[in-house]
């Protein structure tokens, strides 16, 4: 073949490609098919077929290539650039008013004349990250933990509206930026996730609950070709990272049209208000209710945003939610159904809860059969009876709550249930504490106390022990291997080499698991003591204040309760549950054991580079000469600094290489510091 040949025809290949990509951008995004399904057919298969005689001219970014097929044994985690972090609910107009006002109070009288808000449906779906690099489709992940999520790339690339390159089209007005990352929600439209259900009861294969689950399940599939098959959408509604473009968007609103320019999906669906209406941004967003089942997808809110990204900054972040946005959460909706018993649970705190066996019914496209009863006193206030007809609903459109019998259906036979004398696990009689409504089992060795206990202490949120959970808890606890908490240190490997199931390599892995667990930090083991009121966030205050627990062991009540959000009734009960000596003798077993029980003081080395930015905030921007973006936020972190996305009168210095473009600006008018690599490196040099 000629070489002018071969420039044809990769000329027309791309041209294909060009094409392609802009039909599927209409078609799956923008839903504006601008040919007919045949027309696209005959395109796609000659794309097809010139690849496949021209495998040289193959590419990730081809359209040809979102039909998966990559397998993985397990995911691998990726750390998120920024964290990703969930909302604060408001479920009613007075709790909207109540936000405005406090972030009103934390803004100037100049920053509030900026104030406008961006209205969003809270789509309810599975959170992906998507990375661009250059205008390529990159990496993709899911939200995980918030910090890391897993990285489920081959899947994404088959999701039909997310572009595999930007800018989508060669007509933009937009620049390509050389980095991007977006927040965004997959999802599966109603209509879709019923049909797929269809076809699958038709071949008798397994049906789906609900499309939210239907959609976090199909992106998790181990072979994406399984992916390509299901009918997978996407939104975009929030800019992570966006670098390498002159004047970048400063406001939320703008920030969503450049990225709808490029070519990514964005909801039609999104509103702004100005703050002087305020009323009328309510009025819409309650009106959103009656709204909700006339759109193609499932929202379980409405989501608000203060849209200046300058403004965001400013208002910051409490504990893991941001301050600048809210998320406006749906009545629950109610359905009616069949009590058919009613049964205690042991919780992993000895407390005893009546749990409703109800006859199955769904519940906004949720199947469920199950209710808490919470208390003793919820059953008789309520006169909840076996055999009633009850209105159930899911609270905040997930937990299903029993709201009321419907007395004027009863026919007599309905049975009236007391709470058991003795726990139905040990038979150790059952206590109700003065002025509580839960009724107690106070032996701690009951193994349905304990093996919960067990599994809350290796559990993710806790100690995070991998290859430890519900099954290896309750196993332990009955074959007696595991008698309290720290006996996770002590078990006897020989022993459970000889369990059935147990093999070589799942045994390495469960003591791999555990061992590494003992280098958690200490508000981790705090958490998985499971001290009432003591969660994970209350932990990580507590050892943020008090940095081992051989010291919060003796620390007092009013001390505890001295410090920012906790407070009497959280400094009570973590007084006492070490006032017991069984529990002051579970720390030191831990100690023992090598668990970390102390934060120790970092003791700087020749090694360990001095913390000379402590409290220092960098903003980086533009081509650094030899460090990438990635690698000089490390540089600086590793030297006690904090990098942020943006300028403001907070910023210390403004780490600059060409292109910096407006935050270079944005410095200077405000007085902060200007570095270029060469000045950082010698202001490092010269504080060494």
């Amino acid at each position: 073949m000629s070489k002018q040949a071969t420039l044809n025809i990769v000329a027309r290949i791309d041209e294909l490609r060009a094409t392609i990509r802009d039909h599927q951008h209409r078609y799956y995004v923008l839903d504006e098919p601008a040919i007919s399904d045949a027309e696209f057919d005959v395109l796609f298969r000659e794309l097809q077929k010139l690849e496949a005689e021209n495998p040289e001219v193959q590419s990730n970014d081809s359209p040809t290539a979102r039909v998966g097929g990559v397998i993985s044994d397990r995911f691998e985690k990726t750390r998120h650039p920024l964290p990703m972090l969930s909302l604060a609910n408001a479920f009613s107009s007075e709790n909207l008013n109540s936000w405005r006002d406090r972030i009103k109070r934390l803004l100037s009288d100049v920053q509030q004349t900026e104030l406008a808000y961006i209205v969003e449906p809270k789509f309810d779906g599975l959170t992906v990250v998507l990375h661009y690099e250059n205008g390529q489709f990159s990496l993709g992940a899911t939200r995980g933990d918030g910090e890391y999520g897993e990285t489920i790339t081959p899947n994404l690339r088959t999701v039909q509206s997310i572009p595999l390159s930007i800018p989508v089209s060669s007509s933009t007005k937009q620049s390509m930026p050389s980095r991007l990352v977006v927040r965004g929600e997959a999802y599966i439209d109603i209509a879709d996730f019923a049909q797929f259900n269809q076809r699958q009861a038709e071949q008798d294969e397994r049906t789906y609950a609900n499309p939210r689950n239907f959609a976090a399940g199909s992106l998790r599939q181990l072979d994406s070709s399984t992916t390509a098959t299901r009918p997978l959408k996407t939104w975009v509604y929030q800019t992570l990272i966006l670098e390498g473009i002159d004047n970048p968007p400063t406001s939320h609103w703008d920030s969503l049209a450049y990225l709808k320019e490029l070519g990514l999906p964005i909801c039609n669906e999104i509103e702004r208000f100005e703050d002087d209406n305020f009323d009328d941004l309510i009025t819409y967003v309650e009106a959103w209710a009656g709204r909700r089942s006339q759109i193609p997808y499932e929202i379980d809110g409405i989501v608000i945003k203060v849209d200046g990204l300058d403004l965001q900054e400013e208002l910051g972040f409490t504990g893991k939610d941001p301050r600048w946005a809210i998320a406006y959460k749906f009545a629950a909706q109610e359905v009616v159904t069949k009590l058919l018993d009613i049964v205690v649970k042991v919780g992993r705190t000895g407390a005893i809860t009546p749990n409703a066996v109800l006859e199955a019914v769904q519940i906004g496209g949720v199947t469920v059969q199950s209710a808490t009863l919470h208390n003793e006193d919820y059953v008789r206030d309520l006169d909840i009876r076996i055999g009633d007809q009850l209105v159930v609903l899911r609270a905040g459109e997930v937990i299903p709550k029993v709201v009321r019998p419907m007395v004027d259906l009863r026919t007599g036979e309905e049975l009236v249930w007391q709470m058991p004398k003795r726990c139905p696990e040990c038979g150790q009689d059952l206590v109700r504490l003065e002025g509580e409504s839960a009724t107690y089992c106070e032996n701690s060795a009951c193994p349905a106390r304990l093996a919960r206990s067990v599994e809350y202490f290796a559990s993710r949120g806790a100690m995070d022990v991998d290859g430890f959970g519900t099954k290896q808890a309750e196993l332990f606890v009955e074959k007696g291997y595991i008698k309290d908490l720290a006996d996770i240190y002590y078990l006897s490997w020989d022993e459970i080499l000889s369990l059935d199931g147990y093999k070589e390599k799942r045994v390495a892995k469960l003591f791999a698991g555990i061992e590494a667990s003992k280098a958690q930090p200490v508000h981790r083991l705090l958490t998985g003591l499971g001290i009432r009121f003591v969660g994970s966030s209350v932990a990580e205050l507590l050892m943020q204040q008090i940095h081992s627990l051989n010291e919060l062991m003796t620390t007092d009540e009013e001390t505890l309760a001295a410090i920012d959000g906790i407070g009497p009734k959280i400094a009570e009960s973590v007084v006492r549950f070490f006032t017991l000596e069984p529990n002051r003798a579970l720390v030191r077993k831990f100690a023992v054991a090598g668990v970390r029980v102390k934060e120790e003081p970092v003791v700087l080395d020749a090694s360990s580079p001095p913390k000379i930015f402590a409290e220092k905030i960098f903003v980086v921007t533009g081509t650094l000469p030899s460090l990438s973006r990635d690698e000089a936020k490390e540089l600086i972190e590793t030297h006690g600094g904090k990098v942020t996305g943006s300028v403001s009168s907070k910023t210390s210095y403004l780490l600059a290489g060409e292109k910096a473009g407006s935050k270079l600006s944005k410095a200077v008018d405000l007085g902060v510091d200007i570095l270029s690599e060469e000045a950082l490196r010698e202001l490092i040099g010269s504080k060494l």
